[in-house]
């Protein structure tokens, strides 16, 4: 009996009639009555007033007639449907006053859009991406995205690539050994999205057909900017085909530079960053490491320069030359 409710319970949602309600209420109408035992499991048919108990006997109910049971579900949904359209009308009729007012053009006074909030830049992301018709160009700075923001990124991009929209996204070398980023570019590559890698790139972009552009405006990433100036937009189009030219295609090995007198590529990115004045989180940062990794990378320069602060690191760098050498 418990099973029996449970499952006509999971069956349908408030206001519906489950499949085993339709079987019990079209026995009922056939046979003129149905044991109230039988009815019990299925909730519905007392709910929506199909079944009306026996005046003879109490442990029998009665159906009610379809086209008396249809007339009074039917009319409290036609009153609210009349009711909204007569909320409708009364908006219309409010706002028609300002129809008249010149209201300048959308383009100039919303050229930038600040968006504050996780959930009002995801729920604006999700917009425009779904109305995405032909391109859609990303950058994803750092080694690589938590699984549900990778999940997150899939659920939208998914149905672009069922519509044929063309996709590019640049990543971080270090992205190539994170198993989610991994898993999300082994799984969509296939439909045409085209992978590639850079050392060092700048902060997040999206690009939606070289119309719209988001960018972070905050470190936290937890407000954005929404570009539809047409000069910004097409800059930043220029910045990621510019970072693309040099990228590296996911499928093909990273040509890392050969260590000069123990000093590797990344160590040698790490220098120019350290001449340049960067402190050791921007420089993670940057080369989308986390900061142990990149203090590691500077412990291991200093060693091989043997420097013994860093004051002093910053004056080897300068004198050893390796920032001139040809990659």
């Amino acid at each position: 009996m418990e099973t029996q409710r449970g499952e006509s319970l999971d069956g349908h949602g408030p206001g519906e009639l489950c499949e085993a309600g339709k079987r019990l209420y079209a026995e009922a109408l056939r046979a003129g009555r149905i044991a109230r035992a039988d009815a019990e499991p299925v909730p519905c048919l007392i709910e929506l007033s199909l079944l009306h108990a026996d005046p003879d006997d109490s442990q029998w109910l009665r159906p009610v007639s379809p086209s008396i049971a249809l007339n009074k579900l039917i009319h409290p949904i036609e009153q609210e449907i009349q009711q909204r359209r007569q909320h409708a009308i009364a908006l219309a009729d409010t706002f028609e006053p300002f129809m008249t007012i010149n209201v300048p053009d959308p383009s100039a006074t919303q050229a930038i859009t600040v968006l504050e909030g996780l959930s009002l830049i995801n729920a604006t992301l999700d917009r425009v991406i779904n109305e995405c018709t032909e391109e859609l160009l990303t950058i994803q700075p750092g080694s690589g995205r938590k699984p549900e923001v990778v999940q997150a990124g899939l659920r939208r991009v998914e149905p672009l690539l069922e519509r044929g929209i063309r996709m590019r996204t640049l990543y971080q070398h270090t992205a190539r050994h994170h198993s989610a980023t991994m898993g999300y570019v082994e799984r969509i590559s296939p439909y045409g999205l085209e992978v590639r890698t850079l050392e060092e790139i700048i902060d997040r972009l999206i690009v939606v057909d070289r119309k719209v552009a988001f960018v972070p405006a905050r470190s936290d990433r937890r407000v954005a900017l929404e570009l539809r100036h047409e000069g910004l937009v097409q800059y930043l189009v220029g910045v990621f085909e510019q970072f693309w030219l040099y990228g590296v295609p996911w499928h093909e090995e990273v040509p890392y530079t050969p260590s000069v007198e123990g000093i590797g590529g990344v160590q040698r990115s790490i220098a120019k960053l350290l001449v340049e004045g960067h402190v050791d989180e921007a420089i993670a940062r940057r080369l989308g490491m986390n900061v142990r990794t990149c203090r590691a990378h500077i412990a291991k320069l200093a060693a091989s320069l043997g420097s013994g602060s860093r004051a002093q690191l910053g004056y080897l760098i300068a004198q050893s030359g390796i920032l001139e050498r040809d990659d």
